[in-house]
């Protein structure tokens, strides 16, 4: 008798499982006859629902920034925050975190990397350790206003550049810019590179602007930003690399005297993204984040331009002598830098070549 009542209870348990699959369309040939027999009308409505869904999805996004509030880029994250929520009817919303507040750039790349971060922009300086294609940027006078970089960003080239950044889990969206790069200098007026010799200048520890000011003669320190103030101050370097906006923002009018306006590099940040996180969303969602990042770029590009004269004169009256220095006055240096970093990466030869006049 136990035996029978095993025999029942297993033959009740296949006979369920084998209906249910029955119900389900299951098994290996019936899956084909089922789906025949289901109802179009049902899988539409199905497709509709879940693109539906899609398009009504909510996304909070993170975006770092190693600049103060005060400065161009974060200025910029503040019209892409207002841009992407307009846009999106609110479904998206962006949490900004300025000065560094999640680490320096590499330690935020890495968060994008592994998804905890969605958004940076990154200097391409610090991109640049990653790719050394962004290097190509930093080639000296290869443009002569922040508008025609701005411009240069929608090239082949500068696109291709972005592409190199898939391979690190990371997309490449677009490219913004603050202020030129200009020369400051403790007590001496530097007309050449001549005066430079001996010279002590402070210089972001990038490769590409570390051979142009070598190739000058200067001696470079890589000082961070906080501490430069107390480093000119001190006599520990006597001037450095930096722009307008930074100039007046970290109050170094009131310790270099000198500001020579050469506007000799372009300094760009790359808005990158995690992969994963765009990639999730649908291509409507997409287009809306890189219209708003086109739109954020427009905007810092343009503001920043406008503001060029009145900086100029902003430290003029903060009692530094504020003068222009042509670029044939560093045409030797040019002219190595051209050289040696052609031969560094095909995407470099190709965007020095594409817009060196």
């Amino acid at each position: 008798m136990g035996d029978l009542k095993k025999y029942w209870k297993s033959f009740t348990v296949t006979l369920s499982l084998a209906f249910l699959l029955t119900a389900c369309g299951g098994g290996g040939d019936g899956g084909e006859e089922s789906s025949a027999e289901s109802d179009p009308a049902e899988s539409d409505s199905s497709t509709e629902d879940t693109t539906e869904a899609l398009a009504d999805a909510e996304y909070s996004f993170k975006l770092g920034v190693i600049t103060p509030p005060a400065h161009m880029w974060h200025q910029a994250a503040e019209k892409f925050k207002e841009e992407l929520e307009a846009n999106s009817d609110g479904n998206m919303t962006l949490e900004i975190y300025p000065s560094g507040q999640l680490g320096n750039e590499s330690d935020m790349l890495q968060q994008i990397e592994s998804g905890s971060l969605d958004f940076g922009f990154i200097t391409a300086a610090e991109i640049s350790s990653r790719e050394e294609a962004f290097s190509a940027w930093f080639t000296p006078y290869l443009f002569e206003t922040i508008k025609d970089a701005h411009e240069a960003r929608k090239s082949e080239v500068a696109q291709e550049m972005l592409g190199t950044l898939d391979s690190y889990g990371m997309t490449g969206l677009d490219y913004l810019f603050a202020g030129q790069r200009v020369m400051l200098f403790k007590d001496t007026e530097v007309k050449s590179p001549e005066d430079m010799d001996g010279l002590v200048l402070r210089v972001t520890p990038s490769p590409p602007m570390l051979e142009f000011y070598n190739s000058a003669g200067a001696s470079t320190e890589g000082i961070p930003l906080p501490e430069v103030y107390s480093a000119v101050q001190t006599g520990v370097i006597d001037g450095m690399d930096m722009d307008l906006d930074a100039t007046i923002t970290n109050k170094f009018f009131e310790v270099v005297d000198y500001g020579a306006v050469t506007n000799h590099m372009v300094w760009p940040s790359v808005a990158v993204v995690n992969s994963d996180t765009f990639n999730a969303l649908t291509e409507e969602d997409q287009q809306i984040v890189k219209d708003a990042l086109e739109t954020a770029a427009d905007y810092a590009v343009n503001t920043r331009f406008d503001q060029e004269e009145e900086f100029k004169q902003t430290l003029s009256d903060e009692g530094m002598t504020i003068y222009e220095l042509d670029k044939e006055v560093f045409a030797e240096q040019i002219e190595n830098f051209d050289k040696v970093y052609k031969e560094k990466d095909p995407l470099i030869e190709k965007f020095i070549t594409e817009f060196r006049e």
